[in-house]
Parts: structure tokens; sequence; C-alpha cells
């Protein structure tokens, strides 16, 4: 048995340094080697894998809605009955899915949204929106919002209350829900109810120790951070004070209430962290959870590490008794 990985004093999940282990007694290609057509697959294949056995729900439904450009198919998740309001309308979470802007679809994290309708009780609507390189920054920014106000317009459609609308997302999917409730405070349009953020990448010039504390061998690389980042502003330089490409910048007062959530052996861990603080300098009610032993992506590891399922649906019954509770969303 191999001895337990320990960094920065923490204690990797057993199960997950076996996967880590495995993947690299593979020898696989880095994904960054790939065409993107076979990265896209081999992704989705492996996500899947990952996943384990499908979470029951009461139903699911494939639907497009309108994006910022066109039409982007969706996926609604709705809970069981007994776990529904008995009028049938409650709250709804509206999920951006990770993949570093570049791959993912509804099929690679259709296992995190059951978790998260079934152990939250809320709807929850997975949103494919356009991905690079094909569609450059700020395309997926501009679909989120656009989706977003779409949501919020037509909830009785979707069976929800308006009022209880939430925006999430893991990783570049928790940048894009941020970035959304930020906008959403000031650009007069809809707002969300609650911002679920996922080990997020939010301040992309910024130096953390943790970039560097696990740059390899723990699933998100700094050579795919630094791929990600070319696919999706396409090679041009931006503006630092752009705060649709670095939250960090932008204006944190009075945002929806935030669940931040990070992976202690994750190169994006500090970032998100700094900017849970942030959050909450700047008024925004904000709860971090850290989950010291898990890695980036863990969401999507819930089949193979039972420490990242629990901590999925830990996170899930927090949404559900923000959203569903008397107090709504307040953190």
């Amino acid at each position: 048995m191999s001895e337990p990985v320990v960094r920065d004093g923490l204690t990797l999940d057993p199960e997950l340094q076996a996967v880590l282990l495995i993947r690299e007694q593979w020898g696989l290609p880095p994904i960054t080697d790939l065409p993107l057509a076979e990265m896209r697959e081999r992704t989705r294949q492996e996500a899947m894998v990952a996943a384990g056995e499908p979470e029951p729900v009461g139903s699911v439904s494939d639907l497009v809605v309108p994006g910022a450009d066109g039409d982007l198919a969706a996926r609604l998740y709705v809970p069981s009955a007994e776990d529904e309001p008995a009028s049938g309308v409650g709250p709804l979470l509206v999920f951006f899915h990770g993949g570093g802007f570049v791959f993912g679809d509804l099929d690679t994290h259709d296992g995190v949204c059951r978790v998260l309708c079934r152990y939250a009780g809320v709807r929850v609507l997975a949103i494919d929106y356009r991905l690079a390189p094909e569609n450059k920054y700020p395309a997926a920014v501009e679909d989120a919002r656009a989706v977003l106000d779409w949501v919020v317009a037509h909830a009785d459609e979707l069976g929800a209350d308006p009022a209880r609308v939430a925006v999430g997302g893991d990783s570049a999917g928790g940048h894009l829900a941020a970035v959304v409730s930020q906008f959403a405070a000031r650009d007069g349009g809809s707002a969300p109810a609650l911002q679920v953020l996922l080990y997020p990448p939010m301040d992309r010039p910024g130096s953390y120790p943790s970039k560097e504390l696990f740059a390899d061998g723990f699933f998100l690389t700094q050579r795919e951070i630094d791929f990600f980042e070319a696919a999706y502003s396409g090679g041009v330089d931006d503006d630092p004070a752009d705060a649709r490409r670095h939250p960090m910048v932008g204006d944190l007062a009075r945002l929806a209430p935030a669940i931040v959530v990070t992976a202690g052996f994750d190169p994006l861990r500090d970032e998100g962290e700094a900017y849970a603080a942030a959050l909450s300098a700047g008024g925004t009610p904000v709860e971090l959870r850290r989950y010291p032993s898990l890695i980036h992506g863990f969401a999507n590891m819930i089949g193979f590490s039972r420490a990242a399922r629990d901590a999925l649906v830990e996170i899930a019954e927090e949404v559900g008794r923000r959203l569903r509770g008397g107090g709504g969303a307040e953190v």
C-alpha cells in the first residue's frame, strides 16, 4: 500500500490517491496533447465512469433555452414528489458545468446535477453554454447572463419560484456563476438568490502558494490551466480590470449570498478562498467550505471516492437548506 500523500499539512484522500496513481500508471497522454474532439470525448467518458451509478431523481428532461446568440441545450432535473413543495413551485439552481471553458457538457455533469437535485430537494437546470476555442471570451459569460434572465422570466414554465433562482457551477462554471452574480447586482437585470461556487478560478493573474504546491500530480495541472486560458482568450491580452475575466477585481458589495467550496489539493484553492474573503470584506454574506483531503474536480468523482460523495451531498444539503428554508438564501 502506498504511503499517504501529505502536503501543506494535509493528507490526500486515499481513494483519490489510488485514482491518481492508476491514471499515472496508465500513461495516458495529457489532454492538452489531444485533438479537440478527442479531448472532449475522453473527458466525457472519464466523467461518466467516475460519477458511478446515477442518483435517482423524480424526472430528467432535455430542453432548449435561449442563450446570448442562439439556443442552448439544457437539462432539467426535478426532485421526487416527496421532496417537492406541495404547490409544485420551489427553488431552482441554474448550473454551469466545468471544463476549462473548453470541454464539458450535459452528460459530463449529469451525476453532479442528480446529487444536487436529490439532496438539495430543488430543481436543477444544467446549461450547455458555448465552448472555446470555437466561441472565445466573452461568449460563455454572455450565455450565462442571458440564461439567468430567461429562467427568472420563465420560472413558471420550469415549475420554479422566480424569487428563489440560484446560480452555481464547478470550476469554470463556478467562475461563470460568480461573474453573473456580480453583473446581476449592477446591470438592472435578473439577480440570483444564491451563488454556489465549487473550486472556481477567480484570480488568473494572482500568485498563490497552492498554484505552486499542486501544479502537477493532482488532476488539474498548471499546464492545463495555461491551455484553457489560451483557448478561452484566443491568445489575446486582456484587460486586468475586466471583472468578467478576473472576478476578484469586481465590485463585491451587495451580491447574492455565496457558498464557496475549495479542495485542499487544488491549485485553485487559495484564489477561491481569497475570493471568499474579498466577498466578506465587501459586505456580501459568504460561507467558505474547504474539503482538505480532496482534489480539483472531486464533484465528478463521487463514484470513486466516498469522501468526494459525502462532500457533494453535504454541499447539496446546504444549498437546499438555504433555498428552501424560511429565510431564503441567507448565509
